[in-house]
């Protein structure tokens, strides 16, 4: 659209939602298409010239902006663009999803809404932030002129006061909400900080309103209410020593960032109030309203900010479990095989229900369902008995091997990381060889009883065959493995979660100390009950989690035609037995059968290969680890492999140790590690 066509259809009269589309119209024409922001820049002058050089189009220029100004407000679009309305987690994602579904209108007198359909990309804050001084204070003159009326003249140190009471009135109810008062530090609650706030700022407003924005007495309010600011922001923080210690809550966390962000953005109100350059600071306060306008679209961006601590502290929780399954030394080795066998023995067991479950001939969803408690309770038992299954190791141990990487500028910090790489991939093959070295014999045993005192095998030789056809290498049998893997990292994230609920609420004390449940239990029980839950809740709800989606899962996708299967390594070995035993020994004349075998030898470095890099990956993000050491540390593991790789296999000798890799450990690093970003 050509700008003489802009300016002559430029109407003051015409109905609010015309006036705001010739607003959206002119903006668009400055942004251009070439994603040039001088040529933006370039046009910005061009108009401003032939505004001012035409008297019909300047006079009909500021009665246009007159009522625009009379018919929104500028506060609120600076207060509160980019903020939650009810500084809710859900209520923001609701909100983003809707603005992403929902067209916006510019028939409103909300300057927020109007102002994302004013600048919607990302060309528009660079266009903002490429203007020059001079075209600046062109733009300001045309907009304020300092012949205009009184009104005119102070809207924007109006609008200005106004945002910056709306900003402490919003810092002030967050610091004062309960779920932020009481988790802050004793120190912060007697320094009362926010009490004190609304005073500073009701001073300021008095100084500008008598003496002007930059007037001694308002600098030296300004200033007072900047530290009041920062000591509020300080305050906050404190809360986050008591969510590391008690558990996250993506809520709360929402919250602290909401309150950081305002705590900048009444500073940066207070810097277009009084500087010395305002058309400078305006022009900078705009953009960064349009980049939040851009930033605030972004589900990704919501989620991952609000729960990056979460995921840190699931990882952490992950972490203190994984400690358990890391072996360093041959004795551990062999209690980790004996620990492994009883786990196998039990999935015999598992496998024998499985099959007679399928005799009840349920339908799909409760045959699953059936599927899934039977799981989910031999898991549970072999956690109760201080036994292990394989392939639920991976997602707990990645978290605890990361934990090393926290010093990883110390010296030695890649070694002992690399240490801990071969010690995990050693305790994998004990407990894959515990696993499948015992459930294969308890099945067989069991199929041979069953023949012995019922007539017949553990299943029949149709079953039999189509186990086999189920687990044929050349089958999707790689797919369903990797697959399964991601429901073990998932099974992991729920303990984490699950955990970090228990511990956020307190119900461990809840339940020791509560009266109801105390006269229920009696003290002494209610003790153990809150000891025995607050050590095995992560176990049980990974063991639970992890059985009934095992089940589930795959009825829940046949429903949609899905031929989604899952394939654990010992549950597979338990099947490839009892067809076996079905089939009799010509079984060992089929290909069919070998192929099967090889499937299943496939599952066990699937299973845990797909879990253990969905739960590193998680651990690196939530340690900060940065691309520099991920380089690193692959370089350090490839080094190990050159020069030591039965270490990945076998636990070293008494009084044997690795030799250091000096080479890995003299690399230099290209950036520090970040600590978890906390707003």
């Amino acid at each position: 659209m050509e700008l003489v066509h802009l300016l002559d259809h430029l109407d003051p009269d015409a109905p609010q939602a015309e006036r705001h589309l010739w607003l959206i119209d002119t903006l668009h024409w400055v942004r251009g298409d070439d994603g040039n922001p001088q040529t933006s820049v370039a046009r910005v002058r061009l108009l401003l010239d032939a505004v001012q050089a035409r008297p019909e189009w300047l006079a009909r220029w500021r009665l246009w902006w007159q009522r625009f100004t009379d018919a929104v407000d500028l506060a609120p679009l600076l207060a509160d663009h980019g903020f939650a309305p009810r500084t809710a987690f859900l209520s923001e994602f609701g909100h983003r999803v809707r603005k992403k579904l929902l067209p916006g209108t510019p028939e409103t007198s909300d300057l927020g809404a109007l102002f994302d359909l004013l600048l919607p990309t990302a060309e528009d804050v660079r266009w903002l932030r490429a203007l020059d001084s001079q075209t600046l204070q062109r733009i300001r003159e045309l907009l304020f002129p300092h012949d205009g009326p009184a009104a005119t003249a102070g809207l924007w140190e109006r609008a200005l006061l106004d945002s910056l009471v709306f900003s402490v009135g919003q810092i002030t109810a967050t610091g004062y909400a309960a779920e932020i008062r009481v988790r802050m530090s004793d120190s912060a609650k007697a320094e009362r900080t926010f009490h004190q706030l609304p005073v500073d700022m009701e001073n300021l407003r008095d100084a500008v309103l008598s003496h002007g924005a930059r007037s001694p007495e308002a600098l030296t309010a300004a200033n007072t209410l900047r530290s009041q600011l920062d000591a509020c922001r300080h305050a906050a923080y404190t809360v986050y020593a008591h969510l590391d210690a008690h558990g996250v809550s993506v809520g709360i966390v929402f919250r602290l960032r909401q309150l950081r962000e305002r705590v900048l953005r009444a500073k940066s109100l207070i810097d277009c109030l009084q500087s010395e350059q305002p058309e400078r600071a305006t022009a900078a306060l705009i953009a960064d309203l349009a980049q939040v306008g851009q930033d605030n679209r972004s589900l990704r961006a919501l989620i991952a900010s609000s729960s990056h601590l979460t995921a840190a502290k699931v990882a952490e929780r992950s972490a203190e479990s994984g400690e358990h399954y890391i072996t360093r030394d041959a004795a551990e080795y062999r209690q980790m095989l004996g620990k492994a066998a009883g786990g196998g023995a039990l999935i015999g067991l598992t496998t024998w229900a499985k099959f007679a479950l399928y005799g009840l001939g349920l339908s799909l969803f409760w045959n699953g369902f059936a599927a899934g408690l039977n799981y989910a309770f031999f898991f549970v038992l072999v956690q109760l008995l201080h036994w292990t299954v394989a392939t639920k190791q991976p997602a707990v141990t990645a978290p605890a091997m990361v934990a090393k990487l926290r010093d990883i500028r110390q010296p030695g910090a890649v070694r002992r990381f690399v240490d801990e790489v071969a010690n995990l991939l050693r305790s994998q093959i004990a407990a894959i060889l515990g696993n499948v070295g015992l459930v294969i014999p308890v099945v067989m045993l069991i199929s041979a009883l069953l023949s012995q005192f019922n007539g017949a095998p553990m299943i029949d030789a149709d079953k039999a065959k189509h186990v086999l056809h189920d687990m044929h290498l050349l089958g999707p049998t790689a797919l369903f493995a990797a697959f399964t893997g991601v429901l073990l990292f998932a099974s992991s994230i729920i303990a984490g979660w699950v955990e970090n609920w228990f511990v956020f609420h307190r119900l461990d004390s809840a339940i020791r100390h509560n009266p109801r449940w105390r006269a229920w239990l009696g003290r002494e029980r209610a003790d153990r009950w809150a000891s025995f839950l607050r050590h095995n809740i992560s176990g049980l709800a990974a063991n639970i989690s992890l059985g009934l989606m095992l089940g589930i899962v795959p009825a829940f996708a046949e429903f949609f035609g899905l031929n989604l299967q899952v394939r654990h390594v010992t549950l597979s070995a338990g099947q490839m037995a009892a067809a076996a035993m079905s089939l009799g020994t010509e079984v060992l004349r089929d290909p069919e059968f070998w192929w099967a075998v090889a499937g299943v030898v496939v599952v066990g470095p699937l299973n845990l290969a797909v879990s253990f890099y969905l739960a590193f990956r998680l651990a690196l993000r939530a340690q900060a680890i940065n691309d520099a050491s991920r380089h690193r540390i692959s370089a350090a593991i490839r080094h190990r492999l050159r020069h030591a790789p039965m270490s990945f296999l076998l636990p070293p000798r008494p009084g044997e140790e690795t030799p250091p890799d000096h080479s890995v450990d003299d690399l230099n690093i290209d950036g520090g590690e970040g600590d978890a970003s906390r707003g």
